[in-house]
């Protein structure tokens, strides 16, 4: 039985909120890079080089990448052989996150209650998900996420009869009406199957895939691929002002479902798509 305390998840928590808000991973910003090279519109090109220019400056002067630092939302596998002394691990992780939201001068953006609307002031509660697997590690993703991408997600339930067409639509239909609001070029999240929750849950997970990497799943690759080319058909394009990189990737996570459903979340993310993961 291995044992770890709390005070290093808080400090790892803390240091991860700060990374995250400053560097985008590797494949995002290759990404982004891509599509300033590749993009055939005048106007997209000159977004895209933008955005790469504000990711050196935020990487060089440390500052973050976008001023809205989002919401801290966490993925928490825990080792079953793991035993954790301290506080309680909910409490490290938000004591993580006031820590880092405080301490790197990033956005305070929670409101304790939904329609009070009085900020938190440390950017807590976070939104935690936690999955118990074998073995004695902690596994800690984090994804902060935006609002302004995020108010563009969407959640339907749709009978089984309406099939993959009836998927592919409800995509397109999310991204279309989403239009510049979700700050393009987008990563699009997907998650279809499970139930009312979990499929938004697959969503959210599914916009931490690396960009570089399709489903393992033959039919949902499919699915992933042609979707990327026909979000990219809408003219949409960066900043929403026309051009042909509107979404760098499609990414499609599934789970079992009820005979008689077909759940099917979308989750937007913008172009400042975050997420770092640490194993402890």
């Amino acid at each position: 039985m291995r044992t770890i305390h709390t005070d290093i998840i808080t400090d790892n928590v803390k240091q991860m909120c700060i990374e995250a808000n400053l560097r985008l991973s590797d494949d995002v910003k290759g990404a982004i890079e891509k599509g300033a090279q590749e993009e055939e519109g005048e106007l997209g090109r000159k977004i895209l080089s933008q955005l790469c220019e504000n990711m050196d400056i935020a990487d060089k002067e440390g500052i973050p990448i976008c001023q809205d630092t989002g919401m801290a939302v966490f993925f928490v596998k825990v080792g079953q052989d793991l035993h954790i002394e301290g506080a309680n691990l909910t409490d490290a992780i938000n004591e993580g996150v006031r820590q880092g939201y405080t301490e790197g001068y990033l956005r305070k953006s929670v409101v304790g209650d939904p329609l009070l609307r009085e900020n938190t002031k440390d950017n807590t509660p976070a939104i935690i998900h936690y999955d118990i697997v074998p073995g004695d590690k902690l596994e800690i993703l984090i994804a902060p996420k935006g609002f302004g991408s995020e108010n563009m997600s969407r959640l339907y339930m749709l009978k089984p009869a309406d099939g993959v067409e009836g998927v592919k639509d409800v995509i397109l239909q999310t991204v279309r009406e989403a239009g510049p609001n979700a700050c393009p070029p987008v990563v699009v999240g997907v998650g279809i199957g499970g139930d009312f929750e979990k499929s938004a849950i697959l969503a959210k997970k599914a916009l931490t895939r690396n960009l570089n990497e399709h489903s393992n799943l033959s039919h949902i690759r499919e699915i992933e691929e042609e979707m990327l080319t026909k979000i990219n058909s809408l003219g949409i394009g960066p900043g929403g002002l026309g051009g042909r990189t509107t979404a760098l990737a499609v990414n499609i996570e599934t789970y079992a479902t009820h005979i008689a459903g077909l759940p099917v979340a979308v989750n937007m993310c913008c172009h400042v798509n975050r997420h770092v993961r640490r194993i402890l």
